[in-house]
């Protein structure tokens, strides 16, 4: 089942970002044409810089409006004449100090759920007329979070475990139309969300050394997706696991998750972080 990425017009969310720029760099050399959106024109004109204007179409997109998600699609089949791949990409976590459920800011929560799901559902629901009439690939970007204990990072887990859920459900719902959807699935991997594990905030970063078998805690530069992104495009692989030392504990998430549950739920030295952290958040919410 190989699919030619030459000449197909690939739209990717989150582009200026570390996966979506990598991903968007690696499919340029596959021969693709590309719809480079974020959240602000800046990020995505200075990336767009890197390619032949004629191959690129750079527009600003906030994925939590359904309306101009519609538009960006337009535009893009105005500019090229179809679209055939839409990587919905588009993600946050918290701005700061990472909290609990018990702790955290209500519309900050809200705010990840809306741009992690609701706005992953824009993208594709936007991009799905043109995807299956041209036979075409819908690849969403969910997380190891969708199987790994989301503890003090609840909105952001919760998000991608839905986007899996949804996207698998999608591929069932497209099986006679030639039309596939995948998702996935990058582990740790050297962006700015990633930051805030290692080294960005002391507390989670202990956590996540304490949390996290040493042989997976090793972030991967986001060239790693990308290559891993096209390999799965090219096979239209239901799951695209990056990097594929995560592919073991995937397979195993029943068992993996019993234990880890258990785990976390009482290892000391987590707890006394976790009490750290919501000391901590508390400490910094504003007063008044």
């Amino acid at each position: 089942m190989n699919y030619d990425l030459h000449g197909k017009v690939v739209l990717i969310t989150g582009a200026a970002g570390g996966i979506g720029s990598a991903t968007a760099r690696e499919l340029y050399v596959h021969g693709a044409n590309l719809v480079l959106t974020d959240t602000r024109q800046e990020a995505v004109d200075q990336l767009a810089q890197e390619f032949d204007a004629q191959r690129v179409l750079a527009l600003e997109l906030d994925v939590t409006d359904s309306a101009a998600s519609r538009q960006v699609v337009h535009l893009a089949v105005e500019r090229f004449g179809h679209l055939d791949v839409a990587f919905a990409n588009a993600g946050i976590s918290w701005k700061g100090t990472p909290a609990t459920l018990r702790t955290c800011d209500e519309d900050e929560f809200r705010s990840i759920v809306e741009v992690d799901l609701f706005g992953v559902w824009h993208t594709v629901r936007a991009a799905l007329p043109e995807v299956v009439r041209n036979r075409g690939q819908i690849l969403v970007t969910s997380s190891t979070y969708a199987y790994l204990n989301g503890m003090a990072n609840a909105p952001y887990a919760l998000s991608k475990a839905a986007v899996e859920s949804m996207t698998r459900s999608l591929r069932a719902e497209l099986g006679s139309t030639g039309a596939t959807a995948s998702v996935l699935y990058p582990g740790w991997v050297n962006t700015a969300i990633a930051k805030v594990a290692f080294g960005g905030n002391a507390i989670a970063t202990k956590m996540n050394e304490i949390g996290v078998p040493p042989f997976l805690n090793q972030p991967v530069g986001p060239e790693v997706i990308g290559r891993g992104v096209v390999r799965g495009l090219r096979k239209r692989q239901p799951r695209i696991t990056a990097p594929f030392r995560w592919a073991p504990i995937s397979v195993m998430r029943g068992i993996f998750n019993v234990f880890t549950d258990w785990h976390v739920a009482r290892e000391p030295r987590l707890q006394r972080l976790l009490q750290q952290l919501e000391q901590e958040v508390v400490r910094n919410r504003p007063q008044g």
